[in-house]
């Protein structure tokens, strides 16, 4: 398959205010609205690439689980048989853990949709039609998870802050489906490896589609030790670029500032340019979320070592064994017990956090 372009004119996002009582309603009203269907055709395999940032369950970390009831449902009840739920190990986070405390499992479970951890099945090389910026130097063969193949992707994101992309999105979401898990080597190079997962995505599905959750949007030093705070928000499009790009805006940045961004739009690969984005439903102008992305201790020390000349002995040798347990103390031993737990009772005597507790 090539790449089909995006133009101005094919670019729209679903733009939603929810509640805890509407929440699964609104999905489906969000992802119809879009008229999702003609992009995801209905005889192909369709998968729901969820977000798994942490084993833990933290608000705006992950997929939320009524992101993912309302995606199922509205799924099931639009007539979509073939439907796998996907999500890849990291070096910190175990898929099936993340399934069971983010609450997946019993939601997968009442639906009768299979949940494959992606280290648990089949990656074949892939040689891209497209010339690539990064990827094919990092990682020589480049291997994919041969159930993508011919697929529909949905994606799952939350919106939330990222130390590493200053947002994360649509377009990082498929860095944890694409890539296997020594994926940590692409940080230094993390912008133009999202591109080039994009331009494979257009190569090898069916059909991508994004439904992002803003109901509790993730501020600070993300994708894990945030602030969890209440947005009420949901967005979906086609368009990978032109969701994240309307996320960037609301949340307070300025998108043509954020490398992916900018160089999937002067690629082609989607559409970048906030005043060519067909906006459906709730209008962006006025929100501003004015978040700000800060750096964990975790993330700044990686980016340090990986621009020093002790970044092979670090992250390419034994050593990087001791990174990984630096990694765990801080944020499973330490902060989710000392900080996290703070912000989780706040939040548990929200909306969200009773409804949270339902599941």
């Amino acid at each position: 398959m090539e790449i089909v372009k995006t133009t101005g004119d094919q670019s729209s996002v679903a733009l939603l205010k929810t509640s805890s009582k509407t929440i699964l309603e609104d999905y489906s009203k969000l992802m119809r609205s879009l008229d999702y269907t003609k992009f995801l055709p209905k005889n192909k395999k369709t998968l729901l690439k969820l977000n798994l940032s942490w084993s833990l369950y933290f608000p705006a970390c992950s997929t939320q689980p009524w992101q993912l009831e309302g995606v199922l449902k509205t799924l099931v009840e639009d007539g979509y048989k073939d439907i796998v739920a996907v999500e890849n190990k990291t070096v910190v986070t175990n898929p099936i853990k993340g399934a069971q405390n983010n609450k997946w499992s019993p939601i997968l479970e009442k639906y009768g949709v299979e949940y494959i951890p992606l280290d648990k099945t089949e990656w074949v090389e892939y040689k891209p039609k497209s010339k690539l910026l990064v990827l094919d130097k990092i990682f020589t063969p480049i291997e994919i998870p041969k159930l993508f193949i011919g697929s529909n992707v949905i994606h799952l994101p939350t919106l939330k802050t990222h130390g590493h992309t200053q947002m994360t999105g649509a377009m990082k979401n498929a860095f944890g489906g694409l890539l296997r898990e020594a994926r940590h080597h692409c940080h230094r190079h993390i912008h133009e490896v999202l591109v080039d997962l994009l331009i494979i995505q257009k190569e090898i599905l069916e059909g991508i589609f994004a439904v992002m959750d803003g109901t509790i949007y993730g501020d600070g030093a993300g994708p894990r030790t945030m602030f969890p705070k209440i947005a009420n928000l949901l967005l979906a499009s086609n368009d990978m670029v032109s969701i994240d790009t309307i996320a960037s805006k609301i949340m307070g940045f300025n998108p043509n500032e954020i490398r992916k961004l900018r160089l999937a739009h002067e690629m082609g690969l989607g559409n970048g340019n906030i005043d060519k984005i067909n906006l459906v439903g709730l209008q962006s102008q006025g929100l501003n979320l004015h978040c700000e992305t800060k750096k964990s201790p975790v993330i700044f020390f990686d980016q340090l070592f990986r621009k020093s000349f002790i970044e092979k002995l670090m992250f390419k040798t034994w050593f990087f064994n001791f990174c990984i347990l630096g990694s765990e103390s801080y944020h499973d031993w330490f902060w989710y017990p000392v900080v996290g737990r703070k912000r989780i009772k706040k939040f548990e005597d929200t909306e969200w956090g009773k409804l949270f507790k339902k599941y």
